[in-house]
């Protein structure tokens, strides 16, 4: 089994991610494109100490990105949106802004 580490790449901190987080109790990590909805559930609860009630993923396809003449797409990546169980209390992962 990966580690919760290689799991979760980072947290994704957007206006959209933040709002989730704010009104819906879901938080938004950007995933291994391999990991599995239980792998992504273990990785949450044992990083954050939290119970996790729903995990849903997308498969996001990388953006044409050009430069002058020369072109190349960014790399394929998978979303995470987790949903904590009701009187969880949000990990706090963002300070400066």
């Amino acid at each position: 089994m990966p580690t919760p580490y290689t799991v979760i790449r980072r947290p994704l901190i957007t206006e959209k991610g933040l709002t989730a987080k704010e009104t819906e109790g879901t938080l938004v990590f950007d995933v291994d494109p391999k990991a599995t909805k239980n792998e992504v559930k273990q990785a949450v609860e044992l990083l954050f100490k939290v119970k996790v009630a729903a995990v849903r993923t997308i498969n996001l396809a990388g953006k044409e990105r050009r430069r002058g003449k020369f072109s190349g797409y960014r790399p394929d990546w998978k979303k995470a949106y987790v949903r904590l169980k009701e009187g969880e209390k949000m990990p706090e992962y963002v300070n400066n802004l």
